[in-house]
């Protein structure tokens, strides 16, 4: 364990990947509640184009131009889906497969050094010293905003007709949620990449209401199962070299997801037992 902390490029992993897992869980129990979920994905690949695109005009901080293109489709997105003309799903399946057609288009371009596989599943070895100061900036901005209107994410995620009706700006917060949704994904892209940094919003949450009912504790518990699997995935892929970080992480993710799920069956069993006798 005392290696691990030998070696700069993973104890800046662990620094921005347990502060991208605690963004992550926060936002993504209220995209599952939401049933939203799926926007982490179609910000991913929007993101994936918007580095592509960085990376073919030679942009010396890619970040700095993926992170309002991922905002401003988070934007997109959220005023399409509101429009009744046209389902959630599709809006998002139509924005993601289109970023993603630009981002490998652009990355085919001859003349251009692009690794793709660096982009789709992500990489310990390209977390820059400026992408740590970024990522520590922007998560703490996100989880600030987070617990600053926590009340208001809370009611309108579980009725938001009657927020409204109460003087909540619900298309304010909505569009807050994307806009910190889409921070989460670009500054999660270096660690876990395109294909895999939707898992790290939609598992922790789904394993969280496996077992805890109450918003405040699927909220912890989210952000604990969250950091944990990051945590043994950067361990796991340090101590065995030819495992990819970002899938490790996710099939820690799954790991518990099953764990959590056979619980909560077994509870079940023993209530239904209990209630017979």
């Amino acid at each position: 364990m005392l290696n691990f902390f030998n070696y700069s490029f993973m104890v800046n992993a662990l620094l921005v990947g347990v502060l991208i897992a605690i963004c992550c869980a926060l936002l993504g129990v209220v995209l599952v509640l939401k049933r939203f979920s799926m926007i982490g994905d179609g910000l991913s690949h929007v993101s994936f184009g918007a580095l592509s695109v960085a990376a073919v005009l030679n942009i010396s901080m890619p970040l700095y131009f993926a992170l309002p293109v991922v905002m401003v489709a988070a934007f997109f997105l959220l005023r399409l889906t509101e429009n009744s003309k046209i389902n959630a799903d599709a809006a998002i399946a139509v924005i993601s497969s289109s970023a993603l057609a630009i981002g490998v288009f652009f990355a085919s371009i001859n003349g251009t050094n692009i690794n793709l596989q660096q982009y789709m599943f992500g990489s310990i070895l390209s977390i820059t010293e400026t992408d740590i100061a970024i990522s520590i900036a922007l998560s703490v901005v996100v989880i600030l905003l987070y617990i600053l209107f926590y009340n208001k994410v809370f009611a309108i995620t579980f009725d938001e007709g009657f927020a409204y009706a109460t003087g909540i700006r619900t298309k304010l917060y909505n569009t807050l949620i994307s806009l910190l949704t889409a921070v989460t994904i670009v500054i999660g892209m270096r660690l876990l990449g395109t294909l895999l940094i939707s898992a790290m919003i939609i598992f922790p949450a789904l394993t969280s209401m496996r077992l805890c009912k109450r918003f405040f504790s699927v909220v912890i518990m989210s952000v604990l199962v969250s950091v944990v699997c990051v945590v043994s995935g950067l361990l796991t892929s340090f101590y065995c070299a030819e495992v990819p970080v970002s899938a490790t992480i996710v099939i820690f993710n799954l790991i518990i997801f099953i764990v959590f799920l056979l619980t909560a069956q077994f509870k079940r069993l023993l209530a239904k037992n209990k209630s017979k006798k």
